[in-house]
């Protein structure tokens, strides 16, 4: 192996298990940490991320990687050598101090979240989510003067690489026009669906998503699923975390919860072993995990042959087989329902990408200035009433339902949607590939789905650009007609 590619190659993998350890870490705090620690892991947080961040500025990486440059290197490693270029720009254009300064207060922040959200106390979260806006601003700002990019799109940068707002802008403006009149159609049509009627013991919707996980083929000698306040993925390839939470009243929520990580999960768990621990074996970006995830959830999980699939384990789990509630089509009616959500985590397929595009908003007028904390909450408000017709009652269902924010993910929200556009762009074409994919989604075999997406997504790491990936796949480009058409085939005409 050639010297110089050699040596940034023992670098990286030395950062990549630091980041590994962070990751436990932060699922330790999410999911077993008692709140007395938040102090001192913010601690260990800030000093194992400035370790890292030292790694990766120190000066002998920018000699190696312009002598790497020189090299004679294989496709795999070239790809790699750019993933560590564009990892050390972005880390050297962030001083140390502001890395380790963000990592405090967003740990700190986060856990005052936790008891802002549950009392509705959006004043007690104010000065702390300020303080992570100012130092997100700042962080941004450093970013795009290092890449000539604005602060947002250099904040984009950092989920998914060469996604620019400008990408974004037409894409959002085309759902915005179409999306409230297919939900307004859909609500107008779809059957009224048979409430479920609970309590549906925790223990049990335990064993229920232990039968998720084993339809989706996930293994747990290299993962686990526990509880958490938001849902969420973590931890690293050979040890991934799950998470969800459980409500007796409805055991969907939890499943389809499930089904959503472990779209993530699966992603994370099929990384290219051989490239494990370098920056070219990560998984490509956000875009293209929550495609993953929205793949697995919406696509697959949320079908007519996989919610059949799924009221018959439900029936016998919960030991109700005459059920009518639990019936096949009563379940798909309940899991497909289209209605105004005040909660995004909760909202139907059609009015989701709404939400997005309050946030979007939101966050890129707070990292422009153009927002203030203080009036985060009415602005919310105000954005709710024009884009989906309600209003929350409180800010636990407004502005404080997500945490994104307070531990800094400025940036993120887009990727959610465009990732259920290429979730609907790849989907089309898995079933052109893998024409009796259905029919084992009937019997609860996501087999030779995964087969597909492990060759032609999760194996291919960050060897390619998210646009470059779908178009190996699917001959297009990110856009909305494969999504909007999805959501016209199942909800409008039955399907």
């Amino acid at each position: 192996m050639p010297q110089a590619y050699a040596d940034l190659a023992d670098r990286f993998a030395r950062i990549s298990n630091v980041e590994g350890a962070l990751a436990v870490l932060s699922w330790d705090a999410a999911v077993v940490m008692p709140k007395g620690g938040a102090e001192g892991r913010g601690e260990q947080t800030a000093v194992l991320k400035r370790f890292a961040h030292d790694l990766i500025t120190a000066p002998v990486v920018a000699e190696r990687l312009a002598q790497a440059d020189d090299e004679t290197l294989d496709e795999w490693q070239r790809a790699n050598l750019v993933e560590m270029k564009r990892r050390h720009v972005q880390a050297t254009a962030i001083p140390s101090d502001l890395v380790e300064a963000i990592a405090r207060v967003t740990t700190t922040c986060e856990m005052i979240w936790r008891d802002a959200r549950a009392k509705s106390d959006f004043a007690e979260l104010a000065t702390s989510l300020t303080e992570v806006v100012r130092l997100t601003r700042a962080q941004a700002e450093a970013l795009g003067a290092a890449q000539g990019l604005s602060p947002y799109d250099a904040l984009l940068d950092l989920y998914e690489a060469n996604l620019r707002d400008s990408t974004i802008e037409p894409i959002f403006t085309r759902l915005g026009q179409e999306l409230p009149g297919i939900s307004e159609a859909v609500i107008a049509r779809q059957p009224k669906a048979m409430e479920l009627s609970g309590p549906f013991p925790i223990e049990r919707q335990k064993l229920l998503a232990r039968d998720m996980m084993a339809a989706v083929d996930f293994d747990l000698s290299q993962g686990r699923l526990d509880e958490s306040a938001h849902p969420f993925s973590g931890g690293i390839p050979g040890d991934v975390r799950i998470t969800t939470r459980y409500e007796e009243a409805d055991f969907l929520q939890a499943m389809m919860g499930v089904l959503h990580e472990l779209g993530h999960a699966q992603y994370t768990a099929g990384q290219p072993v051989a490239w494990r621990h370098q920056p070219v074996g990560d998984a490509r970006g956000m875009i293209v995990h929550e495609s993953q995830s929205l793949f697995t959830e919406m696509q697959a999980s949320r079908s007519r042959p996989f919610t059949a699939f799924l009221a018959g384990r439900a029936r016998a789990v919960f030991e109700r087989e005459d059920d009518p509630a639990l019936s096949a089509e009563n379940l798909s009616r309940l899991v497909n329902r289209v209605q105004k959500s005040l909660i995004r985590v909760e909202a139907d397929e059609t009015t989701y990408p709404l939400h997005i595009v309050l946030r979007w908003r939101l966050e890129k007028a707070m990292i422009n200035g153009d927002l203030s904390v203080a009036d985060l909450p009415a602005a919310w408000n105000d954005g709710m009433r024009e884009l989906l017709g309600i209003v929350p009652p409180d800010d636990r269902r407004g502005c404080l339902q997500d945490i994104h924010w307070p531990v800094g993910a400025f940036g993120y929200f887009p990727c959610y949607t465009l990732g259920a556009l290429m979730a609907a762009q790849l989907f089309r074409a898995m079933l052109k590939q893998v024409p009796d994919a259905l029919e084992h989604l009937g019997r609860g075999s996501f087999g030779p789905i995964l087969a597909w997406q492990r060759e032609n997504v999760h194996q291919q790491g960050c060897r390619y650009t998210f646009d470059q990936l779908l178009a190996r796949i699917t001959g297009e480009t990110l856009g909305p007609d494969a999504f909007l058409d999805h959501l016209r085939l199942r909800y409008l005409s039955g399907a």
